[in-house]
């Protein structure tokens, strides 16, 4: 901010003496606005000319141009109001060398006056000022940055807090996850004395998971089939 204002004073005061020089003596006692704008590309004559296209003209676009660029904020377009200014300036230096044979600065008025040194001052106050001038911030500068912290994949329990699992016990202990309490185990004591069946048979004929399953009767024993007829009982042995 305090950059743009240091500028803008600073193209501004350029603008100024640009626009003033034309109105002070710049060659032998000839004042500004009285060389001719086509004089600078045709050649210096001693036709005086009118103030509206006199050399007066570039400089009022120039420091229109500075005003435009100090509103906008724009360095490009003060930066090229002072290249104006200057390429004019010399452009004239240089008609002016030509029609007289040579430059000469002197004191008594037989030389370049204030009013080049004028002109020149302004071109170069407007550069400084256009380099003074930080300019128009983009879209992505008026955005603070966020700085994102860090982010740890998972955050680390507190002291007090401490994940311990499969939970630790003490031998012989059970873990109660149920809110039902849970029923006491009966210590095995050996078989039922009122059993009547013998341990050592793994086959119980009341108990119906381990009664033996009847064997089918063969397809040849059946009565009922008279490809197959039952086999005859054996006969007993014959007594003598």
């Amino acid at each position: 901010m305090i950059r743009n204002i240091l500028g803008s004073l600073v193209a501004l005061a350029g603008a100024a003496s640009a626009v003033l020089s034309p109105f002070r003596e710049w060659y032998d006692g000839r004042v500004g606005r009285d060389y001719r704008v086509r004089d600078l590309f045709e050649g210096i004559t001693v036709t005086e000319s009118g103030v509206l296209v006199s050399i007066l003209l570039p400089f009022l676009a120039a420091a229109l141009l500075v005003v435009v660029g100090v509103v906008l904020r724009s360095r490009l377009v003060v930066a090229l109001a002072g290249l104006m200014v200057l390429g004019f300036t010399v452009l004239w230096m240089v008609r002016q060398g030509q029609a007289a044979g040579s430059l000469v600065v002197g004191g008594d008025g037989a030389g370049l006056q204030v009013g080049v040194a004028n002109a020149l001052a302004g071109g170069l106050l407007m550069l400084i000022g256009a380099l003074l001038m930080r300019g128009r911030r983009s879209r992505r500068e008026r955005r603070p940055e966020r700085v994102r912290e860090p982010v740890e994949p998972y955050a680390a329990p507190a002291a007090d807090q401490v994940d311990t699992w499969p939970p630790t016990q003490e031998p012989g202990m059970s873990v109660q996850t149920s809110p039902w309490p849970e029923p006491e185990a009966d210590p095995y004591t050996g078989p039922d004395p009122r059993d009547s069946r013998d341990p050592r048979d793994p086959h119980d004929p009341h108990d119906p998971r381990t009664r033996p399953c009847p064997q089918a009767p063969h397809p040849e024993d059946d009565p009922r089939d008279p490809v197959h007829p039952p086999h005859p009982p054996p006969r007993p042995p014959a007594q003598g």
